[in-house]
Parts: C-alpha cells; structure tokens; sequence
C-alpha cells in the first residue's frame, strides 16, 4: 500500500503542470479536457462553479483522472458548463484498444449533444422522451464520426465506453454507454444511477444484452463478445460493427475459429453498439453529491463503500476535490490495476461542518479483526502440520 500511494503522489505532483487541455470559455463558462499528454497520469484540479454562474450556482465539483498500474492512459474527463442553457456537462470516457478514440469524443460528443439538444433548450423543456431521442442521435452522429476516422486507419480497433452528466438545480439526466457508473448520496445512502453493458451475470441489463448480441448473429464466451470484448455498448470498435467479416476472416488466419464455424456465422446486426440509455432523476433536499467514475474504481470498491469515504472527506475538510483525490487514492490502495477516472459533484446543499464524523462501529470492527485473527492462526497451524 505504501507503494501505491508513492506513485499516486508521483502522479498527483506533476498533475498541475500537465492540464494543457484547459481552455477559456469566456467569463460566463467552463471547459477542462484532462492532459494531452498520455504516457503518465492525467491531473487533479479542482473546478468551483462560480456563484454567477446560470443553472450551477453552489455545485462544486472535483476531478482526477490517474494512469494507476496501468501501461498505458486510455481514460479522459471532460467539464463542461457552456453551451447547455445552464446545465453541466460532465463525461467520464474510459478507453480500451489505445487512446484515438477517446480523443476524438472527448470534443464531438459534447458539440453533438449542444446540437441535438438545441442547446439545453430541450433540458429545460423536462420531456424525457424528447430527451432521450436527442441524446440517442447525439451519440449515433459521434459515433459515426468516429467510425469515418478508423475507417481511414485500418490498424486502429480502439474504442471508448462513456457516461454523460448533464445537471442543472433539481435535474439530472444520464446518458450511459458501457461500464462507467454514476451513484447518488441520498442522506448518506449510496444509490445507484446506472448499469454496466456487460455481457455477462444475471442481472436484467445484462440478459438483455446477451440476446442482443445473439439476435445480432453473435455470440458470448466466458463473458466476452466472440470471446474478445466485456463490454457490449461502446463508441468505436469498428470490427464489431462495419468490419464484422473482417473480425471473422481474421480470427480463421489466427486459428481463434475454423472455417467451418464461420461459414455457419450470419450478422444481421452489430454487436457492439453506441445507443445510450438516457435516465432522468429528481435532486430533492436530501440528495448531497454525485460519483461518476470508471469500472477502475468501481471493480474494487462498491458504491456504499465510495459514499462513505467520500461523505466522511467532505465532512472532515468539505473540499470536493480533496475527497476525489481521496476516493482515487483508495482504488489505487485496493491495487486496482486500470486507469482510475473520477468526477464527483457536491450539490451545494449540504453544511458539511455541522455534520458529525461518522462513528467506527467498535464492535464491527473488533468481530472483522478476530475473524483476520482465526483465519491467520488456522493458516499457522495448517502450515505447522505441513510440515511435521
């Protein structure tokens, strides 16, 4: 542990000197891509909206996004809170088959989503169905876009998984593509927002997903499309979706599938798709601040874990970006071993200095340490009797 949090100190000194990707939007808004520099981690700063700001007065918002155990920086955060009528945008992309993709949706997407909301106009409006069908064009028309760009690089299969934050006052609506995930506080209860695309488990996204991808011609091994891919919603990824044949000739030349197998293979449809589903939620008094991070952190920490430790920070100091560096630290600390990409928004409703410390449950506590404690000695002694 004490590794891990040198390296996360290594990547958090150079993080300031590394936000080239910063822009000025004038007085009125903001906008901050993470580095462009991919080989080490990206940054952690801080972004307070401003009191003057239409639509996010007393928001608060904290961002990091770490390269952790991982060879390469595929993940990206984007803020945004110009464009949108007064609303928030706040993306999560989490990268895999290298970084291009994500580097073209980071500044697509948002144009896509300002366009085919008219602007936030249609946010303002509240007609969820309305909604839903702009964010689906947004991301079918960015996708497009970045199904052209890899058309052009034959070599490039990369693809990028993403979920959108668009809050204003009491609204907040999700646009979700893949395994990122977004959880609510409500008076300290974790809620959670989304469901991962994943081609496996039992849970109703998941079973819909798996008959998907077979209606599609498809099919899933040990939890990966054609035995490849986790995730099944993703932006790019192009053998999944316009070079299919492709994938299947190419698996035939590796000795992944016989020619016979494939001559039995008929796609009649993607299996990877970009298609988001696009949730609505009322922020009444009791909801406090809002998780959006990448499976990095999700994989190793469940969502009542991340809300405590972050309610605790913000109790303690009520510095939002310190508890995002702080619930960074904790992934990296349970050795998670992917890039690690957190955006967390304080609502502004909370008095987090009249609010006591959580108390340790003493007794808890001391039952988990005697349990470590038994299960040591029953290691012990096995090993005792081993060798006798």
């Amino acid at each position: 542990m004490a590794l891990l949090s040198q390296q996360l100190q290594r990547f958090l000194l150079t993080g300031l000197t590394q936000v080239s990707g910063i822009r000025p939007v004038g007085r009125t808004g903001i906008a901050i891509n993470s580095s462009k520099s991919r080989s080490r981690c990206c940054s952690a700063i801080a972004i307070d909206a401003p009191s003057s700001l239409t639509g996010v007065s007393g928001i608060r918002w904290g961002y990091t996004s770490l390269q952790g155990l991982r060879e390469e920086m595929e993940d990206d955060v984007v803020l945004r809170s110009d464009g949108l009528d007064g609303f928030s945008f706040a993306a999560v992309f989490d990268g895999h088959g290298g970084f291009s993709s994500v580097e073209l949706l980071r500044d697509e997407l948002f144009k896509e989503c300002v366009k085919s909301l008219q602007g936030g106009l249609l946010l303002r409006e509240k007609e969820i169905n309305t909604i839903r069908d702009a964010l689906q064009e947004a991301f079918a028309n960015a996708d497009a876009k970045l199904l052209n760009r890899l058309e052009m690089t034959p070599e490039d299969e990369s693809g990028s998984t993403v979920t959108v934050l668009l809050l204003a006052d009491d609204l907040l609506f999700i646009s979700h593509v893949g395994d990122s995930s977004a959880v609510l506080s409500r008076s300290g209860k974790a809620e959670v927002l989304t469901d991962p695309h994943r081609p496996y488990g039992s849970s109703k996204i998941s079973l819909n997903e798996i008959r998907r991808i077979r209606e599609a011609g498809g099919w899933v091994v040990n939890g990966r499309i054609c035995g490849d891919i986790s995730v099944s919603r993703a932006f790019g990824d192009i053998r999944y979706k316009t070079k299919k044949n492709e994938m299947l000739k190419k698996g035939v030349e590796e000795g992944r599938w016989s020619e016979k197998f494939v001559s039995r293979v008929r796609f009649n449809n993607d299996l990877v798709i970009a298609s988001p589903e696009v949730y609505s939620i009322t922020l009444s008094s009791d909801a406090e601040f809002v998780v959006l991070a990448s499976d990095g952190l999700w994989d190793y920490m469940n969502s009542s874990e991340a809300i405590d430790l972050v309610r605790n920070q913000l109790r303690q100091h009520g510095d939002v970006q310190l508890a995002t560096e702080a619930l960074a630290q904790a992934a990296l600390d349970r050795r998670s071993q992917d890039n690690v990409s957190i955006v967390i928004a304080d609502l502004g409703r909370t008095d987090w200095q009249k609010l006591p410390l959580q108390k340790q449950n003493v007794f808890y506590d001391m039952i988990q340490a005697l349990a470590t404690i038994g299960i040591v000695s029953a290691g012990i002694w096995m090993s005792s009797q081993l060798t006798s």
